[in-house]
């Protein structure tokens, strides 16, 4: 069977320890602290408790009779007169809290991962029980002052926990057998039977799509909470599970602007730590790879610094023995939880049958599979793309956008049903006018489907795909939507072909200029990083710059500093004595990024001035020595700059220095004396760093 009666067995223990027992416990305070415990579990409603009522309510019970005990040391306040008393309320001070724990995760925790490891769970409700039974059987109760009527009552207490029994209801049992067989046919790509889901979500009370949401949610939670790999994968063929049983039982979500999907990152919002960014880039690396010198590189950046020539290390200067790049697996593992707490994403890649350490399983597949056929065939059913107000083709449109953010396989199994041509339908200047939200959907669901790179192919090759993304961008009824599109030409700009597609057509490049001078700060970041991208080509560097590219970035420079010193250094640096002539007018900005700006944002600024002086001569370089303070910081990028930065900001200073030179009459290679400067650099003698 897909899933057997015994899994779930090695689940990962809660650190219930002495750490919950203060190392100074007094008599008084340890009473207390169990009378509180018990108060706690005597008081848990059990009214929505599903499964293992039996054994949690047996605990609540023994824990009621405990805390009459408890009250009467604290009212009458008994002393604890030995340390074997004290020892022993200890012990069970850790074991109730075990209790407690165990019945708050049967309550809050997936219904389905419960039920699946019912007998599991009740075995150890049982264990904790007879660890009671055990501490009451130790515990010296003739040493306290009690009364008769508690004194009988730890005594009855001791005699119920000794006979305590696993408590497992045969409708639990039977209902494990429902599910197991229900995912055994979906393995074997069997359609479930509606009445047979019904019954089986109605009896754990999961009866629309909001706690079917609440339940994947707690499903993808307790995946962490597993050691073993295949528990873990039983778990995902669950999610499959509800997330099939979610779209055919209870319809597509409505969606609530209350409760907005939150807007994926993309990397260039978040400043990434130092050491998950390329040395060459100083992009997010998306597959670190380490060479000959021990050194880690994105493998894109290092490989086009080898395929240029270069057989030395970038970071050292040593020559590299062998061109050999090792995969970074830690790093990349580590950039990938990084960039999953930030939510941002993250370039996926199967690597020995994982995608990212993601577990996937047949069952799991199978059902991913009909669920994104099921939506596709409902779209199918819309084709008149008049009807904007349909509520249904919203939510048909946004449970897509939904199924397409979670995975991959997802957004293979979407695309390969066919669903990008159905899209394209509606992403029209006319459905943003009658229907804005379901523009937003259409394009955010192409979005996230653009992520897996075949869909990127896919997308570029249906018929009105790339146009309709295009008249979103420029023509959006939302922001939301333009900002949406515009991180969908970040996508498709990922592949070298579409970049230089992409790059020639006016539209685009217009529509990103537009948005990046004008948008809310989320919307202008999308823009900032598709035109990045493109900058990225020296083909696109000429249309940029035509389309007024380099003005806009002079113009917002201030509110985005690294996105926009990033721009303008790749398109001085590809784009020739044009793209250096128009960004003349921001070289004072860019000393003001020099001054005050982030790490990352110095160093592209240094090595776009020196690209700058390198290119535009000694007029650009006079403008540069103009800037306030330019020495003081350059010397302060040297001693305590990184790498690039330190090298960058030698480099500058060397040049700055040939110009003065210059103006004293000295010969200085590249440099002529012609030129007059209201404003002389005064420059440090001592040696530079090469």
């Amino acid at each position: 069977m897909a899933i057997s009666p015994n899994t779930f067995t090695n689940r990962k223990q809660r650190p219930f320890s002495e750490s919950f027992i203060p190392k100074k416990f007094t008599d008084i305070n340890l009473v207390h602290s169990l009378l509180h415990i018990t108060n706690q579990i005597s008081s848990i409603n059990l009214t929505n408790l599903l499964l293992l009522r039996r054994s949690s309510c047996s605990v609540v019970h023994k824990a009621k009779l405990l805390n009459v005990l408890f009250e009467d040391l604290v009212r009458n306040s008994i002393p604890l007169c030995s340390n074997s008393i004290i020892l022993c309320f200890e012990e069970m001070y850790i074991v109730l809290h075990q209790i407690k724990t165990l019945i708050d995760d049967c309550i809050k925790g997936s219904k389905f991962s419960f039920l699946m490891k019912v007998e599991t769970v009740a075995d150890t409700f049982h264990i904790l029980t007879r660890e009671l039974s055990t501490l009451l059987d130790i515990f010296p109760v003739q040493e306290l002052d009690l009364n008769d009527d508690v004194y009988e009552l730890v005594i009855l207490i001791r005699k119920q926990c000794s006979q305590s029994k696993i408590l497992i209801g045969k409708e639990d049992k039977e209902l494990r057998n429902e599910v197991v067989l229900v995912i055994e046919r979906i393995k074997n790509e069997v359609v479930p039977d509606k009445s047979n889901l019904v019954e089986i979500f109605s009896r754990l009370e999961i009866r629309d799509s909001s706690s079917c949401r609440a339940e994947i949610e707690a499903l993808e939670e307790e995946i962490h909470n597993w050691i073993d790999e295949q528990t873990k994968l039983e778990i995902v063929a669950l999610i499959g599970l509800v997330r099939y049983t979610k779209c055919v039982l209870f319809g597509a979500s409505t969606h609530s602007p209350s409760k907005e999907i939150p807007r994926r990152k993309q990397p260039s919002e978040v400043v990434a730590p130092a050491d998950y960014r390329c040395p060459i880039s100083l992009e997010l690396m998306q597959d670190p790879v380490v060479v000959a010198t021990g050194q880690t590189y994105d493998r894109d950046s290092i490989k086009l610094w080898m395929d240029s020539g270069h057989n030395t290390c970038p970071k050292t200067g040593q020559k590299l023995t062998h061109t050999e790049l090792i995969p970074n697996h830690a790093l990349r593992n580590m950039i990938a939880l990084w960039c999953r707490e930030q939510k941002i994403p993250f370039k996926a890649e199967f690597v020995n049958g994982k995608l990212n350490g993601r577990l996937t399983n047949k069952a799991a597949l199978k059902a991913t599979k009909m669920t994104a056929l099921f939506l596709v065939d409902k779209l199918k059913y819309h084709e008149d793309i008049s009807d904007f107000s349909n509520e249904d083709l919203n939510g048909v449109i946004y449970e897509l956008r939904i199924l397409a953010k979670t995975d991959p396989d997802c957004r293979a199994y979407i695309a390969e049903s066919g669903a990008i041509p159905l899209l394209v339908r509606y992403l029209s200047i006319d459905v943003g006018l009658h229907n804005p939200s379901l523009q937003v959907h259409v394009v955010t669901t192409i979005l996230n489907l653009s992520i897996l790179e075949a869909n990127k192919t896919r997308i570029m090759e249906t018929e009105g795909a790339l146009n309709g993304v295009v008249e979103v961008l420029r023509f959006g009824a939302t922001w939301e939507a333009k900002a949406n599109a515009a991180a969908t030409v970040f996508s498709l700009t990922g592949v070298a072909t579409y970049r230089r597609r992409l790059g020639r057509k006016t539209r685009v490049v217009t529509g990103l200029i537009q948005l990046a001078r004008c948008g809310p700060v989320s919307a202008r970041r999308d823009a900032l990083a598709a035109i990045l991208h493109m900058a990225g080509d020296r083909e696109t560097v000429a249309k940029l710059v035509e389309c007024g590219a380099v003005e806009m970035v002079v113009e917002v420079m201030v509110a985005l500093q690294e996105e926009t010193v990033a721009i303008l250094e790749a398109v001085v640096k590809r784009g020739g004595l044009l793209a250096v002539a128009v960004a003349y007018t921001g070289i004072k900005k860019l000393g003001v990024v020099l001054r005050d700006g982030s790490e990352r944002a110095r160093e592209s600024a240094t090595a776009t001035l020196v690209t700058m002086c390198r290119k535009g001569g000694s007029e650009i370089v006079a403008e540069v020595a103009a800037i306030p303070g330019v020495e003081r910081v350059i010397w302060e990028l040297m001693a305590a700059g990184s790498m690039r930065g330190r090298r960058k900001a030698a480099t500058l200073l060397r040049i700055l220095r040939r110009w003065v030179a210059g103006l004293n009459g000295v010969e200085s290679e590249g440099f002529t004396t012609t030129l007059t400067s209201p404003s002389i650099v005064v420059v440090p003698t001592s040696n530079l760093v090469a």
